[in-house]
């Protein structure tokens, strides 16, 4: 679990970050959701170490991340996994070269088992026969699968997505956003994704955080969505025609059902 409490970021005197408070649970997809420019990306950021903030606490089951030193954070970044916009594969190494990277730098186990491990987690991601080859011989999707392959290689507590399907057809967004959610709930992580994709909200949203111009204007599942009250959060869902009908349609099913 990832408590951020009363957290501020501001650049230059420009408030980013506006006193957000918001907990991360353990076993379930929490997507953070809002317009470019909402402070989403920042307040992932934030989390994650790479941006320092103003104000606030980050509680990683407990631990005050913001206060920790500096060898600590780095023993508390190996549990952490990242899945970035881009899969940010390694070129010049093959795909297994590429999950066994983290293993190599974190792990004390010998070849042998980084290697072992390293080809679990490549089956996990249903991409062994791919082991071999390099990144530009294998589709984007295959890369963003081998990406959650590397993320996942030292089994970690907690797992960060930024636009984990960013580039990707549906069809293939799909199978990202399933995998994602699987791997969650079997090893109980804690996963943050930032995503504009609606697919991935209304088909993974265990908890959905909603941000406005840095401040958290709503939060909760993807069943809530259809329901909520905030003209904010409406506008931007169901920014699309179909997607209102979807919302008329939802309404009106639960209309019938009183």
């Amino acid at each position: 679990m990832i408590e951020v409490k009363n957290l501020y970021k501001s650049f230059e005197g420009r408030t980013v970050l506006d006193n957000i408070s918001t907990v991360f649970e353990n076993g379930k997809t929490n997507l953070i959701i809002g317009q470019s420019g909402s402070g989403k990306t920042v307040l992932m950021k934030c989390i994650v170490g790479l941006l320092e903030p103003d104000k606030g606490k980050i509680l990683y089951d407990g631990r005050d991340f913001t206060s920790l030193k500096k060898k600590e954070k780095k023993n508390l970044r190996s549990e952490m996994g990242m899945i970035f916009q881009s899969a940010a594969l390694f070129d010049s190494m093959t795909v297994l070269d590429n999950v066994m990277f983290p293993l190599n730098i974190f792990s004390n186990d010998t070849l042998r088992d980084r290697t072992k491990r390293a080809m679990f987690c490549l089956d996990r991601v249903g991409l062994m026969e791919a082991r071999e080859k390099l990144p530009d011989e294998i589709s984007g999707g295959m890369q963003k699968r081998v990406a959650i392959a590397r993320a996942i290689a030292l089994n970690p507590q907690y797992l960060f997505c930024d636009e984990p399907n960013s580039g990707l057809d549906p069809k293939t967004s799909l199978l990202i956003d399933d995998l994602i959610h699987d791997i969650t709930v079997e090893y109980n992580m804690t996963t943050i994704i930032n995503t504009h994709d609606m697919n991935s909200v209304l088909g993974i949203g265990d908890k959905i955080s909603f941000i406005y111009k840095g401040t958290k204007e709503w939060e909760g599942t993807k069943n809530d969505i259809f329901t909520n009250n905030n003209e904010l959060l409406t506008d931007f869902i169901f920014a699309s025609d179909l997607l209102k009908k979807v919302k008329e349609m939802e309404m009106s099913k639960c209309f019938a059902q009183k």
